[in-house]
């Protein structure tokens, strides 16, 4: 108990709750011992099993670092284990200098954009100056010179699109985001079609 306590001391911006109560344990399927992180960003959510003794503050506050995915969830080591776990299969980046004087604003827009795609697609922040990072700007065959930038990537068949941008608006995010949305629905009606007309 006073690991768990310790642990959430540690992580201040995630709610924490204690629960003894069976009918609570029976509505959300949880066993006892167990730490249940509920991810509103994709409606996941990952267990740990409280029963080994060898678990404590460290191990917890790691579980929940590497799991939690939050309305824009930065990249870095730590999170990549939530990310590649993440049921939402479309990631859109937002690569950008955290140094820059123009950052808050762009963070500012960029999560207004994620609350309009919740539950659809999942929004990462990529620091250009993090060196962890370096690959996955080289990826998106990105320069430094052309950022900030968007990315957006479907995971299952590695599909994807880049805008460089000047600035961070809801707008454009969201354009770029149902444009490719669109993309995707398209792709996913021709083998229909072609079908169709096949059996015609």
């Amino acid at each position: 108990m006073s690991q768990f306590r310790l642990a959430a001391g540690r992580i201040p911006e995630v709610p924490f709750g204690l629960s003894t109560s069976p009918a609570v344990l029976s509505h959300y399927g949880v066993a006892a011992n167990t730490i249940t992180l509920f991810r509103r960003v994709d409606n996941d959510r990952r267990d740990l099993d409280m029963n080994s003794k060898d678990v404590d503050a460290e191990k917890m506050t790691r579980f929940i670092r590497m799991n939690e995915l939050r309305l824009v969830t930065e990249y870095n080591p730590v999170t990549t284990i939530g990310v590649m776990q993440s049921s939402l299969q479309l990631h859109l980046l937002l690569i950008t200098d955290k140094m820059s004087p123009k950052y808050p604003e762009r963070m500012r827009r960029y999560r207004a954009a994620a609350e309009l795609f919740k539950g659809k697609i999942l929004f990462i922040l990529v620091d250009s100056n993090l060196k962890s990072n370096e690959r996955t700007v080289s990826f998106f065959k990105l320069k430094k010179s052309q950022l900030p930038a968007l990315a957006i990537f479907h995971a299952p068949d590695e599909e994807q699109d880049v805008l460089t941008l000047d600035e961070v608006s809801v707008e454009r995010v969201q354009d770029f985001c149902n444009r490719f949305l669109q993309r995707m629905q398209k792709k996913e009606d021709e083998p229909e079609e072609k079908a169709f007309n096949e059996e015609l």
